[in-house]
Parts: C-alpha cells; structure tokens; sequence
C-alpha cells in the first residue's frame, strides 16, 4: 500500500476505472450473445441485434478498453455471421 498521498489516491481512481471497465465489458459481451440468440429468429432482428453490438464495440474502442484491431476484427465475424442468414 502507498504511503504517498497521491499513489493513495491513483489507487483509489484505477480501482474505480477498473470496475467501470469491467461492467463495459461486461454489457458487450451480453451484448455480442444477444446477437448470436437473435440469429435464428430471423434477419430483422439480427440486424437489430447486430447495430447494438458493433456500436458496443466501437464505443469500446473510443473507450480505450479494446483494440482497435480486435473489435475490427470482432465485426467481420459478426458481419459474416449475418450475411450466411441472409
């Protein structure tokens, strides 16, 4: 434990932050087996589904919590995904 006053309190502001990330990450990943749920019930709500999704993942992006490359990534298979319905 900091015996600084300000190493006290940037341990106090990452715990906060880490536990914010941790809930984000948390809602995307409900967010992304929503989208897989929604595939069989037909392509309008998998297309609902599926704007949530990568508007989660690209304010993760903005966020800082994910890499750019990953969520690029994430997309195309969640794009593939929808298209093998169509």
């Amino acid at each position: 434990m900091p015996n600084i006053k300000s190493a006290k309190k940037r341990v106090r502001v990452i715990k906060t932050k880490t536990l914010q990330n941790q809930m984000f990450k948390s809602q995307l990943k409900t967010t992304i087996k929503k989208f897989d749920g929604s595939l069989n019930e037909g392509k309008d709500a998998a297309g609902v589904a599926y704007k949530d999704a990568v508007k989660k993942l690209d304010q993760a992006v903005t966020r800082g919590i994910l890499h750019k490359n990953t969520v690029a990534r994430k997309k195309s298979q969640l794009t593939l995904k929808l298209n093998k319905i169509a």
